[in-house]
């Protein structure tokens, strides 16, 4: 059981839970994740990436969408309510090092993982730009924890709400021409990964991107989350779930996406719900 100590709605259906853990939170490392079960009987696994931890408090950050059945449930959850299952840090955590120049692009949801790498890369002694990315000026979050460690935080909105009107390739491109950074990582939708990897591609920009979004069960036993990285097939949960973007097959990535669609949409429009 995992007591929740905080909530905070971000936005229409983003959530910051604080929630009670102090074994993960004391172990937990830049890039892991944890699995919870809203109902222990009849609960979908779901992995969560840390947003951040506290080992003082014993307290791990989740941040969520709720676009789904599972997350949906989750995002009932009352302050004081207990997660009856949440198993972690699971995942191999990044490779933190003083690179030099390190970019840290991130869209929608992806900006509460990649908060604790860019912090982790500050720490380190890399100079961290990132390049936050969201459809609207409502969707931006965790504006002010990425501020708070990156020397430089580019905003872009699809719509042009606010920052820059622009995709994030776009200044990821401008950097790569102006000053090649040393090390870049994505966090985001696939399709933003797969476009960030091909815009640092022509520059040999060494990237990673995060494949926590194509995980279902998060120990390897399901195999949903198989992955062509050049030559090997892995699995996003337990060998990555960060990989050299340059390597992935981003069109299976993209494919696997939507392999469960039809099943995610019959059990979204269940009228029975877990219970909690």
């Amino acid at each position: 059981m995992a007591k929740i100590l905080e909530i905070e709605q971000l936005s229409g259906d983003i959530y910051r839970f604080v929630v009670e853990a102090p074994l993960i939170a004391e172990e937990r490392q830049a890039g892991q994740f944890i699995i919870l079960q809203t109902d222990l009987e009849t609960g979908e696994r779901i992995p969560l990436t840390i947003a951040n931890a506290n080992k003082e408090k014993g307290t791990i950050t989740l941040v969520f969408q709720a676009v789904g059945k599972s997350t949906m449930d989750l995002a009932k959850f009352k302050l004081g309510d207990e997660i009856p299952v949440l198993t972690g840090p699971l995942g191999s955590p990044t490779h933190i090092e003083n690179f030099g120049h390190a970019v840290c692009v991130c869209g929608g949801i992806g900006s509460a993982p990649m908060y604790p790498i860019a912090q982790a890369l500050k720490k380190a002694g890399n100079k961290v730009t990132v390049i936050l990315g969201a459809r609207r000026q409502d969707l931006v979050i965790m504006e002010n924890e990425l501020k708070s460690v990156a020397d430089e935080l580019i905003i872009c909105t699809d719509d042009g709400s606010y920052g820059r009107k622009c995709l994030v390739t776009e200044p990821l491109k401008e950097i790569c021409e102006s000053s090649k950074p040393d090390y870049a990582i994505a966090i985001g939708p696939p399709i933003m990964m797969k476009f960030c990897a091909e815009t640092t591609r022509p520059y040999g920009v060494k990237t990673f991107a995060s494949l926590n979004s194509i995980m279902v069960d998060g120990t390897g036993m399901c195999g949903c989350c198989r992955v062509t990285v050049g030559d090997s097939v892995k699995f996003a949960c337990v060998d990555g779930p960060e990989f050299d973007a340059h390597l992935v097959d981003w069109d299976n990535v993209l494919k696997r996406m939507s392999t469960y669609k039809q099943q995610e949409t019959l059990a979204k429009n269940c009228k029975c719900v877990a219970s909690n």
